[in-house]
């Protein structure tokens, strides 16, 4: 891939396909609090990841790509299993009571906390900036959980919250310890495993297998399913392939912004000044201590992020 700005291609293009991928991937959390609306979240979650599957393998196959042997599959089930499995376990739970807007901001936190696990891992060196994100972003979670909403934040929820953007920060830190894999091979391979993880989670929990009845509830699967898992990752593919990985990820402070518009107008979510403050110092965060120009020392590229929801994924 190109690491040059306009990797040969038109640039309009790509800031295009850049826009498009901040704008879909904010409607990924509205999606998933539709459709926790009638589903219990971790048959709603294996339902997404069903179909996504499907139409994951689809265009593996269609790609006539294989399936990764040895330790490369090693690494697509165990990437499947955090960043598909127990992240979106844990964030649908989470969006049961959260906000989408609120719960994105949180899912923002990713390539920071990707960094720390980089670090923790021995795969990065922690730098000074850093530590102020950290600073920033932990305070801009403090202010957020604080904020008056319509009721008060169940600690639960919140500590889920938190706990899938560990998942998808430690999914995305435990692939660079294996062989490389075509994206569309680890997220075919990724999904399949954690749908069937969460199907696995559902019937042990006692989740109604049942289908949606509710014309918004379809609504909201068709586009997680789609636009969230398909089209926003081939989009970020497309980005990928003529910018540079920590250009790219600058998405993750983009996608809140469009997902907390989205969740005002389609799920009455209330926009106070303790929500934007304290997002605002989120957001802040991840930009001085992940994505900022230098974040990174020289040679050494961005935590990898490989699109598929997510964080960008967004997912959401």
């Amino acid at each position: 891939m190109s690491g040059s700005p306009g990797g040969g291609g038109s640039e309009r293009l790509v800031v295009a396909a850049f826009a498009g991928n901040a704008l879909f991937a904010g409607g990924g959390a509205v999606g998933v609090r539709l459709s926790n609306r009638e589903l219990d979240p971790l048959w709603g979650a294996s339902v997404r990841f069903g179909l996504a599957a499907i139409l994951m393998l689809l265009l593996m196959a269609g790609l006539r790509l294989r399936v990764p042997r040895g330790r490369a599959l090693t690494g697509a089930l165990l990437y499947g299993a955090l960043n598909f499995g127990a992240a979106f376990a844990l964030f649908y739970y989470a969006l049961v009571e959260l906000q989408a807007g609120f719960g994105q901001i949180l899912l923002a936190l990713m390539p920071l906390a990707t960094l720390l696990l980089a670090v923790a891992q021995r795969q990065e060196r922690l730098h000074a900036s850093a530590f102020a994100g950290i600073v920033l972003a932990v305070v801009g979670v403090a202010v957020m959980s604080r904020a008056p909403l319509r009721e008060s934040i169940p600690p639960l929820s919140l500590l889920a919250a938190l706990g899938s953007v560990l998942c998808f920060a430690q999914a995305a830190v435990i692939v660079r310890r294996f062989p490389d894999v075509h994206p569309v091979a680890m997220n075919a391979v990724g999904m399949t495993t954690g749908a069937t993880l969460l199907v696995a989670g559902a019937v042990l929990a006692g989740d109604p297998i049942v289908l949606p009845e509710s014309a918004a509830t379809w609504a909201g699967i068709a586009y997680v399913v789609v636009v969230g898992s398909v089209v926003v990752f081939l989009l970020y593919l497309y980005v990928l392939r003529h910018w540079v990985a920590s250009r790219t990820a600058y998405v993750f402070v983009l996608v809140p912004f469009v997902t907390v518009a989205l969740s005002a107008w389609i799920d009455d979510e209330p926009v106070g000044a303790g929500l934007v403050f304290g997002g605002a110092l989120v957001l802040a965060g991840v930009y001085v201590g992940a994505l900022r120009p230098g974040a990174w020392p020289p040679n050494r590229g961005s935590p990898r992020f490989y699109a598929s929801e997510g964080p960008l994924r967004a997912a959401s």
